[in-house]
């Protein structure tokens, strides 16, 4: 490799014209490749075999260039070599340790999605993360990296050096979500009503079932965790991905408590909401469209 400057006493490369006394406080020749001009006979031959050899990959690329005492270095074996068609052997995955704080995150999430939807956490309170980790016995970490994903979501703000205030909702806000998703989920509803077989609809009725008995418990997040999981089974079958977790979202505003205190929604709303999805299911598997429509619009409307 050729040298493009001359190394001063100190191993940096300049950019000045070369000094012929440079010759008498030159590196010597075992620390560093011959200079151009200064190759001679035998040298010669032995850097055009060295050229030869880098060409040839012998050496890594470039050592010359970042200053590597390539002629020193132990060079490494060869690969092994394998009869043809015979895989390299497996390597065999190190142990790692479990990380613990992804785990602990998810469930501060649904224990602060559950105090959401049971009214716990009021809309326009302001709580923070230390006060909230007492509660769950945990650090503040956990709970403000939750706190953060619910304000992704929407459910609440930050407030600076504060914590995090849960948005306040109004009816409006409520029309404009089951708006939404109707626009979104009946026309797929109705899609799914003429192509999905009786027999595929039937294996649902569990889980329309299961929303039923959640209802009788009167128990508010009980109730949502089952009604989303009846939604969401359903909307898996257009074998989109998208449109369920969009869906999903939304539906889980919708199950946010309005601004004004206690929830409004008692044990005969929900019982009264669960019917619904075993008249929806009944009608799809009839596929008898308009009444699909008609129940999905009203099932929004009253979410």
């Amino acid at each position: 490799m050729e040298q493009t400057g001359s190394l001063d006493t100190h191993g940096s490369t300049g950019h000045a014209a070369p000094d012929p006394r440079a010759a008498a406080v030159r590196v010597p020749a075992q620390s560093r490749a011959p200079e151009r001009g200064r190759e001679r006979g035998p040298e010669r031959g032995q850097a055009r075999g060295r050229d030869r050899d880098v060409a040839a990959g012998a050496s890594p690329v470039g050592a010359a260039a970042r200053g590597e005492h390539t002629h020193s270095e132990t060079p490494l074996p060869p690969p092994p070599v394998r009869p043809p068609g015979e895989n390299p052997p497996a390597r065999t995955p190190s142990a790692r340790p479990v990380v613990q704080r992804t785990s602990v995150r998810g469930q501060i999430l649904a224990a602060l999605r559950t105090a959401l939807v049971e009214g716990e956490l009021a809309p326009g309170e302001v709580y923070s993360a230390p006060v909230l980790g007492e509660r769950f016995g945990v650090s503040a970490t956990p709970v403000r990296e939750a706190m953060q994903q619910l304000a992704l979501e929407g459910a609440v703000e930050v407030v600076p050096n504060r914590g995090f205030r849960v948005v306040r909702r109004g009816t409006r806000e409520l029309a404009e979500l089951a708006e939404i998703r109707a626009l979104i989920e009946v026309p797929v509803m109705l899609r799914l009503a003429r192509t999905v077989s009786a027999a595929r609809w039937s294996e649902l009725r569990p889980l329309a079932e299961a929303t039923v008995r959640a209802a009788s418990t009167g128990c508010r997040a009980t109730y949502a965790e089952s009604d989303r999981a009846f939604h969401r089974a359903v909307l898996a079958l257009a074998g989109n991905a998208q449109l369920v977790q969009i869906a999903e979202d939304l539906h889980r505003r919708a199950q946010w408590p309005l601004v004004g205190g206690p929830v409004s929604r008692g044990r005969a709303d929900l019982v009264a909401d669960a019917a619904e999805h075993t008249a929806l299911l009944e009608a799809l598997i009839v596929q008898d469209l308009p009444v699909v429509q008609s129940l999905v619009r009203e099932h929004f409307a009253g979410a």
